[in-house]
């Protein structure tokens, strides 16, 4: 008898699942072992409530914090066999790719630039727009916060963050490949795939944000702000133009490109999940047999994301990361400042967060130290002097909606158990500050912070789905989408001015030939014209044919060659060619502000007015000589 297929054995289980979007179930933060995450195990909010000054003596701007390891917090399970070799040797490993991958999945593209943690400048000193100094700073162009909408922040009362990718930047060669590394072990013990799949290896600098999978074709898409693919890959094989237009550019009917057809890789933790896909791709192709009998592209799909989200419920990934913060999450000594700063200025503070107590407990005071590392101290929660309101397993984008019906429970820090909240505002002044919370939505912090209108609020996040999109569209709360990789890729746009301008000369040559040669074939065709006169046109028009295949394959060179200088495969983050990306319309439409770190929001006033710079049609380009 055919063993049913895993999928379907786990599909109760999942239906519950906050990535479902389904209202999840309240668990004690008692019991370490149960948790219900809309993401990884981290949060993805923040909450603030009034602006209050904490009692008790406060860090210096500029302090510089010590870090020691943070010992196990949690009760710790013991690591599964499969995944010891990767535990015992992801921070000695200096490649990604290895023959054993490469096999199996086809080209990797390892040399694609990506974000890495050596790279990005950190704001390691602490240092921020408060702290005294003898000459004004300048800010480098990586750390600069860009506006698209005027934001005067004298109107802002309180400013919220979102936790994972956004206070808590995290390793990608570490954290992605430990969430990575479990997928697998998930797919092949829960899920009956091959156990050759725990050989693989991950890369994580291939995949980049901003990407479509193509469920029913297996296919990888890049596209423009107007929906158009330009870049498309089955598994790890690139699709050529012909089968690009025969799957997406021949229909009657444009496509959405939306789910359930399509998935979107729009938060940094999707990259992992994309690059499984990718490779079951390649593997079912050339090993048909090998999967569960029934596979197909879309039930591939499917078994990735099930097996990514047993990987989060069960905690895989939370007891890893809070064994050893350091080793998953970038240091940055200018959080507390940035907070403090926020806080001094008379706004609230607050966070939001998909993860339960016990976990954001364990990265807060990572992130916000100094701690002890002696076992029986366990975590003293002072982190909490720095927010007003945390709320923590939040089922975002859920919770922007305010009917969502979930209830709100108070949370008690030392013990984690969940109490009955009471959060009638009119005595919120009376009620002690520094409240943990669980559950509620919207309206339920809305009265947390006393707030009078929603535009009052800043709310700082790294996900435009999850966290800028509703927040913006649903409410009209004021965004800040931090994008990690835009640090990087402003450095690079900086160093290829020169390569910009070639490309635009080329495009006005192209532009100049292909008007002559249309100017000679009408006048073949139309012009009454000598023997001789029309050999000579002909001759010219020969001419003119060569020397536009010249400068066409000059052109896509020479943007083929800028376009790898920040990705081998996928090309610049925020462009498509000549177009804006998907991604970088998205960034546009819903974030106020974007930049690369959240404690870049320190280096500025916290009364600054931030206005756009102006937008230009394209007659204004020729017309103002832009």
């Amino acid at each position: 008898m055919t063993p049913p297929r895993g999928g379907a054995r786990l599909g109760l289980l999942l239906a519950s699942s906050p990535r479902a979007h389904a209202t999840p179930r309240i668990y004690s933060l008692s019991h370490h072992g149960s948790s219900a995450h809309a993401r990884p195990p981290s949060s993805r909010l923040v909450a603030s409530g009034r602006a209050r000054l904490f009692k008790g003596p406060r860090v210096p701007a500029i302090m510089l914090f010590s870090r020691r390891p943070l010992a196990a917090a949690l009760r710790l399970a013991p690591l599964s066999p499969p995944l010891l070799p990767f535990f015992a040797s992801a921070s000695s490993s200096s490649s990604p790719c290895s023959p054993a991958a490469a096999s199996t999945s086809g080209p990797r593209g390892c040399s694609a630039v990506r974000m890495d943690s050596s790279v990005v400048e950190q704001a390691s000193t602490g240092a921020i727009w408060s702290t005294p100094s003898a000459e004004p700073r300048s800010i480098s162009i990586g750390k600069e916060i860009f506006c698209n909408r005027s934001l005067n922040m004298r109107n802002i009362t309180a400013v919220g963050f979102d936790m994972d990718y956004t206070l808590a930047q995290y390793k990608p060669e570490t954290f992605e490949a430990l969430a990575y590394h479990g997928t697998i072990e998930k797919l092949v013990k829960d899920l009956n795939y091959p156990e050759e799949l725990l050989t693989w290896e991950f890369d994580w600098k291939y995949m980049v944000r901003g990407l479509v999978l193509d469920k029913k074709r297996g296919n990888i898409l890049k596209m423009d702000r107007h929906k158009y693919v330009k870049v498309a890959y089955h598994g790890f094989r690139e699709l050529t133009k012909e089968e690009k237009v025969a799957a997406y550019g021949s229909t009657l009917i444009r496509d959405s490109f939306d789910e359930p057809d399509y998935a979107l890789i729009d938060t940094l933790f999707s990259l992992g999940e994309a690059y499984l896909f990718a490779q079951l791709v390649d593997f079912m192709d050339n090993n048909p047999g090998k999967v569960p009998a029934g596979t197909d592209y879309p039930l591939m799909y499917r078994d990735v994301r099930s097996a990514v989200d047993l990987c989060h419920r069960d905690g895989t990934l939370k007891k890893m990361v809070a064994k050893d913060p350091g080793r998953y999450i970038n240091e940055d000594l200018a959080i507390v400042p940035m907070l403090e700063m926020i806080r001094k200025s008379g706004r609230s503070t607050f966070l939001v967060t998909n993860s339960l107590w016990d976990y954001t407990d364990v990265v807060m005071n990572y992130l916000c130290g100094p701690y002890t590392s002696d076992v029986g101290s366990g975590l003293n929660h002072k982190w909490l002097n720095y927010f007003d309101v945390v709320i923590t397993g939040s089922s975002k984008p859920g919770f922007f909606h305010d009917d969502n019906r979930a209830g709100l429970f108070e949370v008690e820090p030392d013990s984690g158990k969940l109490l009955n909240a009471d959060i009638q505002a009119s005595n919120q002044h009376s009620k002690s500050v520094h409240k943990v919370y669980q559950g509620g939505n919207v309206g339920h912090l809305h009265r947390l912070l006393s707030i009078a209108s929603s535009s009052q609020i800043l709310y700082v996040g790294d996900h435009i789905y999850g966290d800028i999109l509703r927040s913006k569209k649903v409410l009209g709360w004021r965004t800040m989408l931090v994008i990690p990789e835009l640090e990087h890729e402003v450095k690079l746009l900086s160093e290829s001015k020169s390569t910009r301008k070639e490309l635009r000369h080329l495009r006005m040559e192209r532009d100049s030939i292909e008007d002559k040669i249309h100017r000679l074939e009408w006048s073949l065709k139309f012009d009454d014209l000598t023997e001789d006169q029309r050999e000579k046109l002909f001759s010219e028009h020969d001419n003119l044919l060569k020397k536009l295949e010249h400068v066409r394959r000059l052109h896509q060179e020479t943007q083929r060659q800028h376009h790898q200088k920040f990705h081998k495969v996928w090309g610049q983050l925020m462009k498509t060619g000549f177009q804006n990306s998907r991604f970088a319309h998205q960034v546009e439409r819903f974030a106020c502000l974007y930049s690369s770190q959240v404690t870049n929001f320190a280096l500025y006033s916290p009364n600054k007015y931030y206005r756009p710079s102006e937008d230009y049609m394209p007659h204004e380009f020729d017309v103002l000589g832009l």
